[in-house]
């Protein structure tokens, strides 16, 4: 493990080498997989940087599998992670939050034994108001057999994660992302263009100070979950009133509650039943990153990274962040024991 001190510089690529030497079996595959994610952030930094001034906001004038808008910077981020992702013999197939199918490697490129999920830009709808947005990406291993991946590889349940994480666009550009050896986190340096290790070992507090939520859906909600809302707003019972922070951005939201404390819900309700945010590209990485931070996440039902999916791009309920505030969210839900990472 790399050790960051005050006057020490360490770039992501030095931080993965330096973790992947721990595993002598290591072939290198997942280090480069992570390096071609991180390139393509950068990439994808410098477009929302400059979207104001590109003729790149706004409604791309189509809309994508989940029959949501697509914002133009969606068109290109989705392209941006497809073009750096297809070609380096580490892939057999990717899958994008913004594509119906599974997106297979061109012919004439080698095909790897690891398959990646991604959201290109989520929250993306915040860009013409110069909200964060960010990328959210998870990585496993290929388990059917043949060179292409099939869907069985992506139909996977989140435990089976490899690698996962979550891009920021903000007032810096910030990579986050877990191995299963702990959550850490880089800040793009824009003068050397390098990531380099803002925030190792991330750690989110046990008790939250923030609640990340959509109350215009209260109407729609069931009891129990008015029930979870009224506790953490201290209506109920001795539990301490969290504050209200909800922008629409789920990795702004969940970035902030990482590094605060708190607690991201966005419940099943009686006009989306099974949830909206996506099990595959948000719910999945998101869970890992936060497990490895001492967090949890559960659906209202089970922990979120032992649900077997059977859609690529099936919905979920969600509530993620502090141990104690999803501890209690699953105890008045219903939910069986949460066990996260040790």
């Amino acid at each position: 493990m790399v050790k960051h001190t005050a006057t020490s510089v360490v770039t992501i690529e030095r931080f993965i080498i330096e973790q992947e030497r721990q595993f002598p079996e290591a072939t290198g595959e997942l280090s480069g997989i992570l390096y071609d994610v991180a390139l393509a952030a950068k990439m994808i930094a410098n477009k929302v940087r400059s979207a104001g001034l590109a003729d790149i906001l706004g409604a791309q004038g189509s809309e994508n599998v989940q029959g949501e808008a697509q914002q133009k910077l969606d068109v290109i981020a989705n392209d941006i992670i497809v073009k750096a992702m297809d070609h380096g013999g580490r892939l057999c197939a990717m899958a994008s939050e913004e594509e119906p199918d599974l997106i297979q490697i061109p012919d004439g490129f080698k095909c790897g034994k690891y398959v990646l999920t991604f959201d290109p830009l989520d929250g993306s709808s915040n860009i013409d108001v110069n909200v964060p947005v960010g990328t959210i990406f998870s990585v496993m291993r290929k388990i059917t057999r043949g060179t292409r991946g099939e869907m069985e590889d992506m139909l996977q349940p989140g435990r089976r994660q490899v690698a996962a994480g979550y891009i920021i666009y903000g007032s810096s550009t910030m990579l986050v992302y877990t191995t299963g050896q702990g959550a850490h986190g880089f800040t793009l340096d824009p003068s050397i263009g390098e990531f380099l290790l803002s925030h190792p070992n991330i750690q989110i507090p046990a008790r939250g100070k923030y609640l990340s939520v959509n109350d215009s859906y209260e109407q729609y909600w069931e009891e129990p979950v008015k029930q979870v809302m009224r506790r953490y707003r201290g209506l109920d019972g001795d539990h301490k009133p969290l504050s209200v922070r909800y922008v629409g951005s789920l990795v702004a939201d969940f970035h902030r509650n990482l590094l605060g404390g708190g607690v991201f819900c966005y419940p099943a309700n009686a006009k989306a039943p099974r949830g909206k945010l996506r099990l595959l590209y948000e719910a999945n990485p998101l869970a890992f990153v936060v497990e490895q931070a001492g967090g949890l996440a559960t659906d209202g039902h089970q922990r979120v990274l032992d649900v077997m999916p059977t859609e690529l791009h099936q919905r979920t309920p969600l509530y993620i962040g502090s141990r104690d505030e999803v501890e209690l969210a699953s105890q008045l839900l219903g939910a069986g024991a949460l066990v996260g990472a040790a």
